[in-house]
């Protein structure tokens, strides 16, 4: 059995879509730490309307275990790998694992969210995540904070107060093609470079 410990770190498994509660139960009865993040979203059928639990990152769950003890969590039915480079699993960064715990036990309005790359980073100084760093998405209001899991190209979302976020870092720059910039120095009173 499997010794559940604070001291290891996070791995992601990549499972059967659609299985994933089912094997984070026979992980747990193997004795493994496992975390599988779920978030409420309401579906449609044809005579009602039915909120439901689904998995935060569909087709996969994470466990917290020694890497070296990992056979019995690859025998499990369902579990298809853990992700990695190759053969070799790579653990989870402590700190988006620890902001996407955060996020998820804060029982907020949370969903899915496509991977981003770009964006402001940002940490939330207020309320009940104050401390979480993330990407912000200002594209509506309220202020839409991303946390991502860069091993997993995943993210998630969750709506905060604009007023909580403290920048982190610079936002990205926008690189201009070559005539774009042209024209913003010739605006700018600064000399055009000679055409050739």
């Amino acid at each position: 059995m499997q010794e559940v410990s604070g001291s290891y770190p996070w791995y992601a498994v990549q499972v059967r879509p659609r299985y994933e509660r089912n094997i984070a139960s026979a992980l747990l009865d193997k004795g493994y730490e496992g975390f599988l993040p779920l978030y409420r979203c309401r579906r449609r059928w044809s005579d009602r309307i039915k909120e439901l639990e689904m998995p935060l990152f569909s087709g996969y769950l994470f466990c917290r275990l020694d890497i070296t003890k990992r056979l019995a969590v690859l025998q499990t039915p369902g579990v298809i790998r853990f992700v990695g480079i190759g053969k070799a699993p790579l653990p989870v960064d402590e700190q988006e694992m620890s902001a996407v715990i955060s996020i998820v036990s804060a029982q907020m309005n949370l969903e899915p969210h496509p991977y981003l790359q770009v964006g402001q980073r940002v940490r939330i100084d207020h309320g009940t995540l104050a401390g979480v760093e993330g990407i912000v998405q200002l594209v509506k209001k309220p202020a839409r904070l991303v946390v991502s899991v860069s091993l997993l190209q995943r993210s998630v979302a969750v709506e905060i107060d604009e007023s909580w976020l403290t920048p982190i870092s610079p936002a990205p720059r926008i690189h201009l093609p070559q005539e774009m910039a042209r024209v913003a120095r010739v605006a700018a009173g600064a000399p055009a470079p000679p055409q050739l």
